[in-house]
């Protein structure tokens, strides 16, 4: 509905103001009516109920049936022997402790993982600019994002400065999403073709923007899905269902064999006591107590080789369904693995210089927490300055000794994008962009042409995403900065046709030039 609203429209709606943004008197109502700006977790059961919840399978059912008929049946015959009973109860007790203590392995992981996910908010309250807790956000606050930065709620821009949002959170595209907030949407369109929102839990990648706060919490698409996550039951793993059925059939043939039994011993005028401790003996001994144990055992293990290459496994039966599963279907994007671009090849007589002019021409941004490098901004472009720090080429340096002083910002239409740089008494011209619209634009004999791209076909049939670097160093910038003075009869980064020792590599989970 917000978006396809024009921003006065649900500035109205909301009772706000954009430059003042809320009062006090009314962020206390708000407060009240909409609650927390959090994600609902599942109920929490207590240790007991987890504990008590591993008895739910037909099979320990049948064990624990069996071990109490068998120490009855020990005590009225006199026996007193009742180990077998004790080994049958220690199994099943021993099942369920691993259960819980999986389980509450698996929790705490997820637990961390939810404690990495920023918790402030940049906000415009009575006309002061503060920063407060995520969760304290109400319907119609005024929010700042920055790059780098987390959305901490669903939000409609009322302004966007070149903001780039990477969605893959909700749409499981990686590739970030030019904002703009004088859009107005048509209705029903998909999340990610809402140009003008912004959604909680996507991650500002480029620009500045501000936003107003439409919904929050569970009300947000991200609170949406976690709703339908929280009130679903896990449907049965095959190994479940195969022990089930097991257990089922056991269960079923051997009251039958002991009816048979006891039947066949009251025909031949056998004491009906004495045939029935035969029968009951028989169905004791034909359950196989150790079948669970050994089950726990080996999914146990496969749970713990899962763990030592970082996967996290909640439940023990849902290893099995992993090694069940015959066809994975997923794209591209890297939204399974680590979801981010690297840098794996680089085709050039130079890779360092390619990796300074590529570095110099990005909107990426490098800081440094607690002695760790942290860069923000478009996920290719990470790629690219990484790939500058990976051949001592840092952003930060060069721009140190070569200033940018102007730019032509990249777009769709273009597919490149040109930083201008001052070095000493002259300016140095960076372009970067598609190969094949690249070319066109830069000073190159047929020949070297058509190496090129072959080289770029080749690149591409590996299903990496490949980018062109060309420049060229002026005396005098022209009067006007547009892209017909400034990109052409640009140098294009000369590439190596026949020795291949110069490629770069490195491991990533998507890949790219």
């Amino acid at each position: 509905m917000w978006e396809t609203l024009r921003k006065e429209e649900v500035i109205k709606l909301l009772s706000t103001d954009r430059k003042r943004g809320l009062t006090q008197e009314e962020i206390n109502i708000r407060k009240n009516k909409y609650g927390k700006n959090k994600l609902d977790d599942k109920p929490k059961e207590t240790l007991f109920k987890k504990f008590i919840k591993q008895f739910k399978d037909f099979m320990i059912a049948i064990l624990i049936i069996a071990s109490i008929i068998s120490a009855v049946i020990s005590y009225i015959q006199g026996e007193n022997d009742y180990i077998d009973s004790i080994i049958i109860i220690l199994i099943v007790i021993l099942n369920a402790i691993m259960g819980v203590i999986q389980e509450a392995k698996a929790e705490k992981s997820i637990q961390a993982l939810k404690d990495m996910t920023p918790t402030k908010a940049k906000v415009i309250r009575e006309n002061v600019r503060i920063q407060i807790n995520a969760d304290e956000l109400v319907p119609g606050d005024i929010i700042l994002l920055e790059s780098g930065s987390y959305v901490p709620a669903d939000c409609r821009l009322i302004e966007s400065y070149n903001l780039k949002v990477e969605e893959s959170s909700l749409t499981g595209e990686t590739e970030p999403v030019l904002k703009n907030a004088d859009i107005i949407c048509k209705k029903d369109i998909p999340i990610g073709d809402k140009l003008n929102m912004a959604f909680m839990a996507s991650i500002v990648v480029n620009g500045h923007a501000k936003a107003i706060v439409t919904e929050t919490g569970m009300n947000t698409k991200v609170g949406k899905i976690a709703n339908m996550i929280i009130q679903e039951e896990s449907p049965e793993t095959p190994i479940q269902k195969k022990l089930a059925q097991v257990g089922k059939t056991l269960g079923i043939v051997c009251l039958a064999i002991c009816l048979i039994v006891f039947v066949i011993g009251i025909i031949k005028n056998i004491e009906p006591m004495e045939m029935f401790m035969t029968s009951v003996g028989l169905a004791v001994a034909a359950i196989p107590e150790g079948l669970p144990a050994i089950v726990t055992i080996v999914l146990s293990i496969g749970v713990t080789k899962m763990a030592k290459n970082n996967s996290i496994i909640r439940k023990l039966p849902a290893v099995e369904t992993l090694g069940s599963s015959r066809v994975i279907c997923s794209d591209k994007t890297g939204t399974l693995t680590q979801n981010k671009m690297t840098v794996v090849e680089t085709k050039s007589k130079d890779p360092n210089f390619t990796a300074e002019l590529s570095t110099m021409c990005t909107d990426c941004d490098i800081t440094y927490q607690d002695g760790k490098v942290k860069i923000s901004g478009d996920p290719t472009e990470v790629a690219i300055v990484q790939n500058g720090l990976n051949n001592q080429k840092n952003k930060i340096d060069l721009y140190a000794q070569m200033p940018r002083i102007n730019e032509i910002p990249f777009d769709s239409t273009r597919k490149m994008m040109t930083t201008i740089h001052k070095i000493e008494n002259k300016y140095r011209i960076i372009t970067k962009g598609a190969p094949d619209v690249l070319l066109e634009k830069c000073k190159i004999s047929s020949i070297e042409k058509q190496n090129i791209q072959r080289q770029n076909l080749q690149m591409a049939e590996k299903a990496l995403r490949v980018i062109a670097v060309a420049y060229k160093d002026i005396e005098k910038l022209p009067t006007k900065i547009n892209t017909q003075n400034i990109e052409n009869n640009l140098d294009f980064v000369r590439t190596n046709w026949h020795d291949r020792s110069t490629e770069g590599r490195s491991k990533g989970s998507n890949k790219k030039l």
